[in-house]
């Protein structure tokens, strides 16, 4: 049996246990157009603002399957010093790092989407190794080659880069489906009608094969009367009976004159709709690095990302992973270019940000793609007229804290309803309140319900919501204290906060980012890596 392939680094199986947070939307920082553009405005897209590790967590339980595309462009672990983002961590804290956001990520992903990962040639091919371990290396799709720049830096002390890669995972690929591409109008310029073919313009394919067969080779009068042969070791790909028949509906090609080897014609009005992707993606095609920044000159002219990527290239990657209405996560927004292109495109979308360019540029940068101000981009191309909004959310605090002498308590700053909320989440419930049954906020099942209060839960008050409920209904308390015989009551189960939940994952940490200097380093060993 083959060993299986696996990367290992230091402090790889140290996974960190998430809090999952509740979100806290801000009226004053959501916004939506100021009216209907058309039937199809999308107004429940998402911006969060907060650790990108705990937003993927806190998405878990109302999202679990349901994206249909996910993208990230993760600082690359370059050695760089960018202004946007420490990008120089220490190799085996950034596997580590982006293996644990990367399990999340799967987790959202739906059974027929995918994974799009923008990144060079630093982490490229050991991140391609971890992801070949949580995606499954058989759901690998492709890798993508991006034109990121033209010219060639000439400070460079070795071989100027102009390419990124873009790995391409499928969450299932025996389910992933790929679009096509749009046809362009070169595509279409590559067909012609030299002999005015009433059928309308075609362009002509070689019709032999090297996979050889004796019935496919014969020999061929060309209208000229010349005798031709398919190539030595090759064969014609259909059958003399079948090539007569073509012949006789006009569909071979001799050339002008007649003369020529036969080609099979293929006419546009035959072909399928669009054109399949290819992995070569040239800047001509998709825009680069100079055209990205440009674009976001437009809405911040005094603080421009180091390597944005331009809407084009994430145009190409929703043309190619979704449709109308799906939804599309990018937990490293960056600028916004993913929500920015997604909106337009009439695509859901999330956005996950924790750097203060969530406000200066991905808040002005989609008020105006939703005003329709922004004309930037791709919005001639897909005819942008604006509408549509978003929900801004911020991570709550850590539900638990400690006090003064050390134990762990509520944390003061959770009211009734975040509270009640934030138990849902813990213990697997869906939060939804109940505006006639104070006892039933939030349902695992439709018959298990749970119930979270502060107040010491008494036997009488048990009692009371026992005679409310249905037969076949069940219900879970969750309290600071109680004073009830629960043998009596087969149907209710209590559980006491904070203890039931201490050691279900960290609490207090708000900070699990790519930024070097919030992390502990380990100390080096003998053996770094190992590819086994």
């Amino acid at each position: 049996m083959a060993q299986k392939l696996e990367l290992t680094w230091i402090g790889k199986g140290e996974q960190p246990k998430l809090e999952p947070r509740i979100l806290l939307e801000d009226p004053e920082l959501s916004y939506h157009a100021k009216e209907r553009v058309t039937e199809n405005d999308i107004f429940d897209n998402r911006l969060i603002f907060g650790d990108n590790l705990l937003a993927l967590k806190a998405l878990e339980q109302e999202f679990t399957g349901k994206i249909k595309c996910i993208y990230i462009d993760p600082p690359y672990n370059t050695g760089n010093a960018f202004e946007h983002y420490d990008d120089g961590l220490e190799h085996s804290i950034w596997l580590n790092l982006m293996k644990a956001r990367l399990e999340v990520i799967r987790n959202l992903i739906s059974e027929d989407g995918s994974l799009w990962i923008s990144i060079d040639d630093d982490e490229a091919h050991y991140l391609k190794v971890v992801c070949d371990e949580i995606f499954g290396r058989k759901n690998f799709v492709c890798s993508i080659i991006w034109q990121k720049k033209f010219s060639p830096s000439n400070d460079a002390k070795f071989i100027s880069d102009s390419h990124d890669y873009i790995l391409v995972y499928a969450k299932n690929k025996d389910l992933w489906k790929r679009n096509l591409l749009p046809r362009t109008t070169e595509s279409n310029s590559r067909y012609k009608n030299p002999d005015n073919d009433p059928r309308g313009p075609w362009t002509s394919g070689d019709l032999s094969v090297k996979t050889y067969s004796e019935e496919y080779d014969y020999p061929i009068t060309t209208p000229s009367g010349r005798v031709v042969y398919p190539p030595k070791g090759s064969c014609w790909r259909i059958p003399k009976s079948k090539f007569e028949e073509l012949v006789k509906d006009n569909r071979i090609w001799f050339g002008e004159k007649g003369n020529n080897v036969p080609r099979l014609k293929r006419f546009l009005s035959e072909v399928q709709e669009g054109i399949v992707p290819k992995t070569l993606w040239l800047r001509d095609e998709v825009g680069d690095n100079q055209e990205a920044k440009r674009e976001v000159k437009k809405f911040n002219e005094q603080d421009v990302f180091a390597t944005p990527k331009p809407e084009r290239l994430i145009q190409r990657i929703l043309q190619i992973a979704t449709n109308e209405g799906d939804w599309v996560l990018d937990s490293f927004a960056g600028s916004g270019t993913t929500g920015a292109v997604a909106h337009k495109m009439g695509r859901r979308w999330i956005m996950i940000e924790l750097g203060e360019h969530c406000h200066t540029h991905i808040i002005p940068r989609m008020k105006r793609v939703i005003d329709g101000t922004d004309q930037g981009g791709i919005s001639k191309a897909v005819n942008w007229q604006g509408g549509g909004g978003f929900r801004y959310y911020k991570l709550a605090p850590s539900l638990l804290k400690k006090d003064k002498f050390g134990n762990w308590i509520i944390n003061p700053e959770y009211n009734a309803e975040m509270l009640a909320e934030a138990m849902c989440k813990h213990e697997g419930f869906t939060y939804n309140p109940d505006p006639h049954v104070f006892w039933k906020q939030g349902q695992s099942t439709e018959n298990d319900f749970i119930f979270t209060t502060t107040q010491l839960v008494t036997h009488q008050m048990v009692a009371g919501i026992v005679e409310q409920m249905k037969e076949n209904e069940t219900l879970l308390i969750c309290c600071k204290a109680y004073n009830v015989n629960v043998d009596e009551f087969p149907q209710i189960t209590i559980k006491k906060i904070p203890q039931a939940i201490l050691n279900k994952c960290e609490f207090g940490r708000d900070d699990y980012s790519l930024n070097v200097n919030n992390l502990p380093m380990k100390e080096r060993e003998p053996e770094q890596l190992e590819l086994f």
